[in-house]
């Protein structure tokens, strides 16, 4: 037989606890954060000391036995709710029926450069929580060791952005409120190459392959999603390098651009003579 709902009221103090942070100040406040469905709450119970809190459906709870007895391993509070509770914290119009708590886990910028990453993305200006959530997912995807959120940035842990991450948000270290200069300029330091990603770049990504210029250790910077990259951030960068369009569109979205450029140097790392390269590590 089925446990009945353990929190029936959203009037209880631990769900008004929970819903406010879907607001950035309580967030910031409390450094928690939101993590919706069964994807993230399963790579935020396997993310050491993240998981806080899970609220569950009873019908959840049955479905993702295997997500409850994770976040019960690693001695996160997990709360049987009625389905207007969880509709309550959940900020998605479909709940899943999982919404769990999680701490902060962002990387202090001085440490993703001490690792010496070879791929790395940097969001200077964007605020759209999904485009930013996505270009994370495709830093993940493509192999990157991070990314960096300029000062003028979405928040990351908004719950559109972690939605969009679809998970990657627990994969990989993000150093976030770093300001653009500061972001170029470190990572120069540790010897990579810095390219802007611009659709009125003057080098074009195709001829960048083609001169093999692409293997070493880069970092991608891309801009707003509607007016791109100022001057002066273009200006810091080493080479300002367009997607070239060969139809008859008129440009590409940010989380298009950006998987665009970050596979085209994962390919190039990995080819002969690219710092990935097997022959390189050898």
């Amino acid at each position: 037989m089925s446990a009945a709902p353990e929190l029936i009221s959203p009037r209880s103090p631990r769900v008004s606890a929970a819903r406010r942070l879907a607001r950035r100040n309580f967030r910031g406040k409390e450094r928690l954060f939101l993590a919706e469905g069964p994807q993230a709450v399963r790579e935020a119970a396997g993310h050491k000391d993240t998981l806080v809190e899970l609220f569950a459906t009873v019908e959840a709870a049955e479905r993702y036995a295997d997500i409850v007895g994770e976040a019960r391993a690693v001695r996160a509070r997990v709360h049987l709710a009625a389905e207007d509770v969880i509709a309550d914290i959940s900020t998605t119009v479909t709940p899943q029926g999982l919404v769990g708590i999680c701490r902060f886990l962002d990387t202090p910028f001085e440490e993703i450069l001490a690792a010496r990453p070879k791929l790395v993305a940097v969001l200077a200006n964007v605020r759209d929580p999904g485009n930013a959530g996505t270009v994370l997912r495709c830093a993940d995807a493509a192999g990157a060791e991070a990314v960096v959120l300029t000062d003028a940035s979405v928040d990351l842990y908004n719950p559109k952005a972690v939605r969009a991450s679809v998970g990657s948000l627990f994969h990989l270290p993000v150093a976030v409120g770093v300001p653009v200069e500061e972001a170029v300029e470190g990572l120069r330091r540790t010897g990579v190459r810095i390219l802007a990603a611009d659709g009125a770049g003057t080098d074009d990504l195709d001829a960048e392959l083609d001169k093999g210029t692409m293997g070493g250790p880069t970092a991608w910077v891309f801009g707003n999603e509607a007016w791109g990259l100022p001057e002066e951030t273009r200006a810091l960068t080493d080479a300002v390098v367009r997607v070239p369009i060969h139809g008859k569109a008129e440009s590409l979205n940010l989380a298009t651009a950006a998987a665009v450029c970050l596979y085209a140097s994962a390919r190039a790392q990995r080819a002969p003579g690219g710092c990935r390269s097997v022959t390189e590590n050898q």
